[in-house]
């Protein structure tokens, strides 16, 4: 009997946990059609960001005033709707297309903080015909005057009012950078939280020496970073009553497995398959039914949270207790190993 690779998360059943997150590779009709087309179980929608939302705001405030003291006849041109293309209709356009085209789960995908325009926008994307939705909450706190306590509350605030207005399943991606991570979600979670994916990506800026300006600089992710996420849904899974995915270091078949057995419901990519292409979809769906027929495990369902924090001998592997005996576990000279053995 084959190994069962299906899974569930915010409520939609898909084929396996592969999930590409947002990026360009879902930017186009085309792109969609093709991680179908490559075995991808659902997809996430690249993000429509509040900067998008503000800019066409100010746009039509612009048009709209522009010629409001011109004589009549300069009424002749007054722009119409396609003078300008609005973000938010262009986004919600492309997820109509998408789910008319395709058969899987579309993932609608809001990137902001503020919660003005983010309800109206939710709401569209769910009459858009989206399965679930994503609010990538992006935010970085440099103002001095607002508090960790304050920023908290404005993501709860938006998560609150976006589930109100909407009755598809909604998960929270977050960054790392909060003090009370597991307090956090679970008043996330107390929010109406469907699902938290962890963790998002900073894209930090650098600095040109030779044009003296702030540049972008874009770094895709290694397995290596896989590290933190998994830390955290191995801590939170079975303490926190929503869905749990990890992003950013999904790479191998192994990464894959790792985050299933923390806890995760699916585990998310982008990187992997912008560097080697869409059929790394199919390579780590084999690979991953190859290694749980070696290891006899049957399902997917059978992975999932086997090695979190509840289901570990040692719990405290997943928090600060090992701290000092990691910092310990390589040392280059004989004597470090009398040291160690004096710890244990």
């Amino acid at each position: 009997m084959p190994v069962d690779l299906t899974t569930t998360y915010l409520g939609l059943k898909l084929r396996n946990p592969l999930v590409p997150s947002a990026s360009p590779l879902s930017q186009s009709l085309d792109g969609i059609r093709r991680l179908e087309d490559a075995g991808a179980p659902a997809v996430v929608m690249y993000s429509l960001f509040e900067e998008q939302v503000r800019l066409e705001s100010e746009q039509l405030d612009h048009y709209l005033e522009y010629f409001n003291e011109a004589f009549a006849e300069a009424l002749t041109w007054y722009p119409t709707m396609r003078d300008y293309h609005m973000g938010a209709e262009v986004y919600l356009e492309a997820v109509r297309q998408a789910k008319e085209a395709v058969q899987i789960p579309i993932i609608g995908s809001l990137n902001g903080i503020s919660t003005g325009g983010w309800v109206d926008c939710a709401r569209g994307i769910q009459q858009a015909g989206a399965d679930a939705l994503e609010l990538n909450v992006y935010y970085i706190a440099t103002d001095p005057r607002l508090d960790s306590s304050a920023v908290e509350t404005m993501i709860i605030d938006v998560v609150r009012a976006v589930k109100q207005s909407v009755s598809i399943p909604v998960a929270v991606k977050l960054s790392p950078y909060f003090s009370g991570m597991a307090n956090l979600a679970h008043r996330l979670a107390a929010a109406g939280a469907d699902g938290l994916v962890l963790f998002n990506r900073f894209y930090q800026p650098d600095l040109d020496l030779d044009q003296l300006r702030v540049v972008p600089n874009l770094v895709l992710s290694t397995s290596e970073e896989l590290r933190l996420p998994l830390r955290w849904v191995g801590t939170l899974y079975g303490r926190v009553p929503v869905d749990l995915a990890i992003t950013t270091g999904v790479h191998t078949y192994r990464d894959v497995l790792k985050g299933l057995m923390a806890g995760a419901r699916v585990t998310m990519m982008a990187s992997e398959l912008l560097q080697k292409g869409l059929g790394r979809i199919a390579e780590l769906e084999r690979e991953m039914a190859e290694w749980m027929e070696q290891h006899e495990y049957d399902s997917v369902a059978q992975l999932q949270g086997s090695m979190s924090q509840e289901n570990v001998e040692d719990p405290a592997a997943f928090e600060r207790a090992n701290y000092l005996r990691v910092l310990q576990s390589w040392c280059p000279d004989p004597a470090g190993q009398l040291f160690r053995a004096m710890l244990s």
